[in-house]
Order: C-alpha cells, then sequence, then structure tokens
C-alpha cells in the first residue's frame, strides 16, 4: 500500500474509535454533507434514537443556521474552557436530537491546535455514551482537523454527487482514510442523484476506482434524489422530514437510516 506522507499525518496520539460515532465526510464542499447529516440525524431520531449531532465542521460551521437554532453555547466556549462539552449540547425539539453548534461564520476554529482538538474528541467518545448514535458532520476535505476529528469514529459516510470533481476528492478522502485507517468501515453516499440508477452508476465510477488503486471496495450506504424540496426546506430553515416528509429525498434518508441500523 502507498506510503503516506509523514506531514499528512495527523500529530495527535491515536484515540479508540467509538462504535456508535458515526463521520459525514467529503473530500468537496457543495455536496450536501451538512443537510445530509442533519436530516439523517433526524431519521434516526424518527426511529426512537437518542442522537447527538456534532459540527465538527471548523471553519464554516452552519448546522445552527440550517436548523434556524440561536444556541446559547457553542463549541467554541467549550475550546476557550468555558463550557463542558456536554453543556454545550443544544436540544432541537423539533428533530427530537441534540446539538452541539460550532462558531458559525468566525472561522475561529479553523487554527484550533491538535492537542485540543485531540481533546474535544476524546470528551466526545465520552459523551456519546449517553446516545445511541453520535453524527459527526465534518469539514469538506483531507486537512489534518477534519482527520483527526474522524477518529473517533468506526463508521466515515463519504458523501459525493456526480461532479468530476466530487468523485475526485472523495476518492482523495477514501484513500487517506484507507492509509491512515484501515479497519475503519467506510461507506459511500450519493446525494443529489437524478435518478437512483444514476446514482448508482455514479456509485460504481468511484468504486472501480477505489478497487483499481487502493484494493478496496466501500459499500454504497445510499442513493438521495435530487430533490428542489431540499433547498426549499433548507432557505425556511426547516427540516426536509418535518416540511416535506413525503418527498424523494426524505424518502431516500429514511431508507438510508433503516439500512444503517440493520447493519
Amino acid at each position: 500500500m502507498t506510503t503516506l506522507d509523514p506531514t499528512m499525518a495527523p500529530r495527535a496520539v491515536p484515540q479508540e474509535a467509538a462504535q456508535n460515532v458515526m463521520a459525514i465526510a467529503s473530500g468537496k464542499g457543495g455536496v450536501g454533507k451538512t443537510w445530509f447529516a442533519i436530516t439523517l440525524s433526524h431519521a434516526l431520531a424518527r426511529r426512537n434514537r437518542r442522537v447527538l449531532l456534532f459540527d465538527g465542521d471548523l471553519g464554516l460551521a452552519n448546522i445552527d443556521i440550517q436548523l434556524g437554532l440561536m444556541p446559547r453555547h457553542d463549541l467554541g466556549s467549550v475550546v476557550a474552557g468555558k463550557l463542558t462539552l456536554n453543556q454545550a449540547a443544544t436540544p432541537f425539539e423539533t428533530g427530537g436530537f441534540d446539538v452541539i453548534a460550532g462558531r458559525s461564520g468566525s472561522g475561529s476554529l479553523a487554527n484550533i491546535p491538535a492537542s485540543r482538538l485531540q481533546l474535544v474528541a476524546e470528551d466526545l467518545v465520552l459523551m456519546g455514551r449517553s446516545y445511541d448514535n453520535v453524527l459527526l458532520d465534518l469539514g469538506a476535505g483531507v486537512e489534518k482537523s477534519v482527520r483527526l476529528l474522524a477518529r473517533a469514529a468506526a463508521t466515515v459516510l463519504v458523501v459525493t454527487s456526480d461532479e468530476p470533481t466530487a468523485l475526485t476528492d472523495a476518492y482523495a478522502f477514501i484513500k487517506i482514510t484507507a492509509i491512515e485507517r484501515p479497519e475503519v468501515d467506510v461507506r459511500v453516499v450519493v446525494n443529489a442523484a437524478n435518478s437512483t440508477r444514476e446514482g448508482e452508476r455514479t456509485y460504481s465510477t468511484l468504486l472501480k476506482a477505489c478497487q483499481g488503486f487502493l484494493r478496496i471496495a466501500p459499500p454504497l450506504a445510499g442513493v438521495v434524489r435530487r430533490d428542489t424540496r431540499v433547498r426549499e426546506s433548507i432557505r425556511n430553515q426547516i427540516p426536509l422530514l418535518t416540511r416535506y416528509p413525503n418527498s424523494e429525498a426524505a424518502l431516500d434518508v429514511e431508507a438510508l437510516a433503516d439500512r444503517l441500523l440493520a447493519g
């Protein structure tokens, strides 16, 4: 297997991944990763799961904005040592799950020291024992901070679309993850597909690259069809499963949640 450039590797001490922690990643921004993390959290909560959604997009945190939340506390206060992670959790009553918000629009957490981020990740694993599922919305890309947070998760869902750049960047994320953590459960989510069949073809393209160059075959977690009601729900800051529970995208995420719970 290809040797990873040592400058790319996280400097923090490796931590034990938690089986109930799931990271939502993407190599590229703009593929609907945060929306998907929110909607999957909602779908799991609708199945009577205790769910925590953690905004790990340290540079561009926006989960609270998409949900129309005005949290009293956020991750910035935790990093500053003013609050514990537990104290920063905000209930999102509409969706039935809890949220730990980032610091929207400030970018102040983008340069958090690796040692401090490691402690936050460890605290998240400990706090996660009170939940059935912890979803970690990572920032786009393969930066050290993204990969360090991802180490808390036993499962990583890589969200992509049919755009060539999205596929290329998804492949890059899978490659680095496979090198650093060959034991991790990586699965692929194709978002905004014109049809289920087209989404499966997009996945097949990525799968062939992974099999040909990495000798791995990350399974398809699911395809989410393109749906104009997604944009409308985001614009109105209302979860899709609340506003349009029978829309195509909503049904796709619900089905995906069922498959994840089934193993």
